[in-house]
């Protein structure tokens, strides 16, 4: 009908078109973004992408000549075994919470639980803001798995005191934590992608 262009749209299909500024912006009119959708999509991918990004570090670590203990702990500059990050948030929230200090047994199982837990949660996060803002998504995730290193290793992590601050730690060893929080964003992309559209 002459005057309301979008009535007859509207009518056959399931998208609304808001005018901003001259162009278009499409929004599905039957509400398909569902943040429990998203959150499913996003704790697979996170899981997933958990184990991807472990697989990766374990891999490097071995095509650098590491041998078995250093693939579990990182080498620090005085020449004593550091121990990882997801260990000693393990041990400090044993303590805390518990009162309880980890035996060596329970830091080998705690450290994994931990980087799980971790991965899993910023892939529920992720999930959710793709819903809701799909450009969160581009560049396959790669973005994402940045955002992750910078707010988590680069910042979170000192600042509680679980890691020494950035620059008491060579570049090669920024690297090999972006790249496997790239692996890590890269894989819960893919993976979030293909199970919410499976939902």
């Amino acid at each position: 009908m002459r005057g309301r262009p979008y009535d007859q749209r509207l009518s056959w299909a399931p998208e609304l078109v808001v005018r901003v500024k001259g162009g278009e912006v499409r929004m599905n009119q039957q509400g398909n973004r569902n943040a429990w959708k998203g959150l499913v999509a996003g704790v697979v991918g996170g899981v997933v992408a958990s184990w991807a990004m472990d697989r990766f570090q374990y891999w490097w670590l071995s095509f650098d000549g590491g041998d078995e203990r250093q693939l579990q702990q990182t080498q620090s500059d005085e020449g004593n075994q550091e121990e990882p990050a997801t260990v000693k948030t393990a041990a400090a929230i044993s303590e805390g919470v518990f009162g309880h200090s980890l035996t060596a047994r329970e830091k080998e199982i705690a450290g994994p639980l931990v980087h799980y837990a971790v991965g899993t949660a910023a892939g529920a996060v992720y999930g959710v803001a793709a819903e809701y803002e799909p450009n969160v998504t581009t560049l396959a995730g790669f973005p994402f798995g940045a955002a992750f290193w910078m707010v988590v290793d680069e910042g979170a992590l000192p600042l509680l005191g679980l890691t020494k601050g950035p620059t008491a730690y060579p570049i090669s060893t920024h690297a090999y934590a972006l790249a496997a929080h790239l692996v890590f964003g890269l894989t819960a992309e893919v993976v979030r992608r293909t199970v919410r559209r499976a939902l």
